[in-house]
């Protein structure tokens, strides 16, 4: 059995998982503050609305076993304002000024019960860093640990280890950099040159010692492209494999089942 979305080892080595999802935020014909969770079985709730700064490309990430939260995002202009989300999937009102407000940048969970936020972009391409603890208190910022960039994609993986991938640089460049992040969230400098230059991507981790890049915009096709790069267990972002799925950018992706 499961408290708080924390598998249980039951006998006989079968797990139970009861846990929630959430979505939240976005952009309609303008950004809102919409939430709607996501009961054991998938079941997605209907709209609870009004929570928190309406805003869109924003990043989340879940911590702790029971806890997420939103960060960052585009109202009029950049904003710093967090919302923790307790382990019934309310999301709580703002946490305003922790660390540079930006946009189109990644989050994980990582560790068990911490998270980070990442990259981004204010009225350039950032290499900020800021890590959640177990009570979902946003660091102040940490600059300049590897190439400052925007749209990358983000994921937990490994029990305690979490890795960045891809996304724009300050010329406007898609790359093909992987930076990853130690269970003490420190960001580790660039690994370059694996898989195919992209951005506007998405990132989960999986199976709880893997992780997925996936989809995106290519400079390299100067398209849209349906490729897939897996992580190991140790961080290292294995070549493409191209063809699976329809061609997409602005994904979005989440494990779930344990």
């Amino acid at each position: 059995m499961l408290v708080g979305g924390i598998p249980l080892f039951l006998g006989g080595g079968a797990v139970s998982y009861v846990g929630w999802a959430i979505f939240g935020y976005g952009y309609t014909s303008a950004n809102v503050s919409i939430t709607n969770t996501v009961s054991n079985i998938g079941v997605v709730a209907t709209d609870t609305a009004g929570v928190g700064t309406a805003r869109s490309a924003l990043a989340a990430a879940g911590f702790g076993g029971d806890k997420a939260i939103f960060g960052y995002g585009y109202t009029s202009t950049n904003v710093s304002i967090t919302n923790l989300v307790s382990n019934i999937g309310v999301v709580a009102t703002d946490t305003t000024a922790v660390g540079t407000a930006r946009r189109l940048f990644a989050a994980a969970g990582f560790g068990g019960d911490r998270a980070i936020f990442g990259y981004g972009f204010t009225n350039i391409p950032t290499s900020l860093t800021n890590l959640v603890s177990n009570t979902g208190v946003v660091a102040t910022d940490t600059a300049g640990v590897g190439t400052a960039r925007y749209g990358p994609a983000a994921a937990g993986f490994g029990g305690d280890k979490a890795i960045f991938g891809y996304g724009g640089d300050s010329n406007g460049i898609r790359v093909s950099i992987t930076n990853k992040v130690s269970n003490g969230g420190v960001v580790a400098t660039d690994t370059t040159g694996v898989g195919t230059a992209r951005d506007r991507l998405a990132a989960t981790g999986f199976g709880g010692d893997k992780a997925i890049f996936g989809y995106g915009y290519s400079s390299n096709a100067a398209s849209v492209v349906s490729i897939t790069n897996t992580v190991d267990n140790t961080g290292v972002v294995a070549t493409d494999t191209t063809g699976v799925g329809t061609a997409r950018v602005d994904t979005a992706a989440a494990s779930f089942g344990g």
